[in-house]
């Protein structure tokens, strides 16, 4: 039986391919321990802090059909990950990611009513243990 939390590693790269750029990090929340003076989520199996890193796909169709050109990736840390220093002044800095897995999810957040309108799709969840300075400068794919 496949569990219900699978992780499927793949390359940073898969997830983006054109590149992504770096426009926040913030600490995850615990919603069972809101209002708690550390409400910080933890990751399940190591007990480690995870936060919450918004990058902006680079991707020129990432961004169509509705779809949001930004995307969470969930990184696993004790302490807050640190974007490297932009190469363009004025534009948030490129970052990668090491240590990828996806988890598959039904979003279910554009079901109204009894199930009949159900816009549900499938989502998935990006993990990371550390974000980075690219490797090598993201070069775009020929379409």
């Amino acid at each position: 039986m496949i569990p219900s939390s699978i992780k499927i590693p793949v390359p940073w790269e898969y997830v983006a391919p054109h590149g992504a750029l770096c426009l926040g990090v913030e600490p995850a929340t615990d919603f069972d321990r809101r209002g708690q003076d550390d409400d910080q989520l933890r990751d399940k199996e190591t007990g480690e802090r995870v936060w919450l890193v918004k990058v902006l796909d680079l991707d020129p169709e990432a961004g169509k059909f509705g779809a949001s050109k930004e995307l969470k990736v969930k990184v696993v840390a004790a302490h807050q990950p640190v974007p490297p220093t932009s190469t363009v002044p004025g534009y948030p800095p490129l970052v990668e990611f090491t240590d990828v897995t996806l988890t598959p999810y039904v979003d279910s957040q554009k079901c109204k009513g009894n199930g009949a309108k159900c816009r549900a799709r499938q989502a998935w969840s990006v993990r990371a243990s550390a974000m980075t300075e690219p490797q090598q400068a993201a070069k775009p794919k020929a379409a």
